[in-house]
């Protein structure tokens, strides 16, 4: 054995053995480790992913719920109306888009689940055709498609039971 690419470790009660190995130079496992750790620390420090209410399972759930309440007024993507800004003949406001691009972040969970059960606006009650694990499963999905940035923010309004505009400040839009 060429003593070039051989290293000498210390194995308890056998002594030294000889091992073929990596040239001398070639990173150890003291080195890989070191990187391993440092790479596991780093990652650690770097900030998290938004945190979501929900599980992959609700989100499952609230899309077909979506797709046979919701989308009909809503869209099959919850992109609401074209036209969701400006009231209608009866002065009453389109459905809006669900999916982080309006206001719909403006509300905290327990406002979204008051309007979906007891309706608002121009939107029906849907309290006696959905019970409660339906309807968080419906927000659950719309919520999946929010940005990481409007889900932070709408936790913001959440945490702190804020509203942006509707139901709660007794406005129309």
């Amino acid at each position: 054995m060429s003593t070039a690419n051989t290293r000498t470790y210390w194995v308890p009660g056998s002594g030294a053995r000889q091992c073929a190995g990596a040239p001398h130079g070639a990173p150890g496992w003291r080195r890989v480790a070191s990187v391993v750790l440092a790479a596991l620390l780093l990652g650690a420090c770097s900030d998290p992913e938004p945190l979501r209410w929900y599980t992959d399972e609700q989100v499952q759930i609230g899309e077909g719920v979506f797709q046979a309440e919701c989308a009909v007024c809503h869209g099959a993507q919850a992109q609401g109306s074209d036209d969701w800004r400006q009231r209608d003949e009866a002065g009453h406001m389109p459905p809006p888009p669900l999916d982080g691009t309006a206001h719909a972040w403006h509300h905290p969970l327990h406002e979204l689940r008051m309007v979906i059960h007891d309706g608002w606006n121009n939107m029906p009650a849907f309290g006696e055709r959905l019970d409660e694990a339906e309807i968080d499963a419906v927000i659950a999905w719309f919520q999946s498609q929010w940005s990481d940035a409007i889900h932070e923010a709408w936790l913001e309004y959440d945490e702190h039971g804020q509203a942006g505009h509707g139901p709660a400040d007794g406005s129309d839009d």
